[in-house]
């Protein structure tokens, strides 16, 4: 026979040898290699859903996260607002207790300027009524001593007061 046709003997067993390692590898080598490949299937399957489980609660965690950034910016921003109304306030307030403290002040001090003003004006008048006095004493004594001047004196004040009245 030729190289490429072989024998009938060498065929038979070859197609023996064939179907009793197909038969083996059915019974015994099949089973187990599906079997693997479906754990394997199964595995990776799992491992899938559980990559999209985590990839959601991922997804959910940064979601969270996002909000509670903006409610602290919006927190922070509240807080600022109110330290800057309050610091505002404190300092109206302060302002208004100083400008009452110096009004008070100056109008203590109008007060005290005004009661030594009219202490000083009653003490000149004082002064002055006694100078007065005693000038008018002394003319009046000069004028004493003469008789008609003094009358004319008098009847001259007596008319002045008069015109001073009506």
């Amino acid at each position: 026979m030729g190289l490429l046709q072989p024998e009938s003997g060498l065929l038979f067993w070859m197609l023996l040898s064939f179907v009793v390692v197909f038969i083996v590898l059915a019974k015994f080598g099949f089973p187990v290699i599906t079997k693997m490949v479906n754990d394997r299937k199964q595995f990776i399957d799992k491992s899938l859903q559980a990559a999209d489980e985590a990839n959601a609660q991922l997804a959910g965690i940064k979601a969270n996260s996002e909000a509670l950034l903006a409610q602290a910016r919006e927190d922070q921003v509240k807080i600022l607002k109110e330290a800057s109304e309050t610091r505002e306030r404190i300092i109206k307030e302060a302002k208004e207790e100083a400008q009452a403290v110096a009004k008070k002040q100056l109008d203590e001090v109008r007060l005290q300027i005004e009661a030594e003003k009219n202490a000083a004006i009653q003490e000149a008048r004082r002064e002055i009524a006694s100078l007065s006095i005693g000038i008018a004493e002394r003319i009046i004594r000069k004028n004493l001593e003469k008789g008609p001047e003094q009358m004319e004196l008098i009847d001259r004040l007596l008319d002045e007061i008069s015109a001073s009245k009506s």
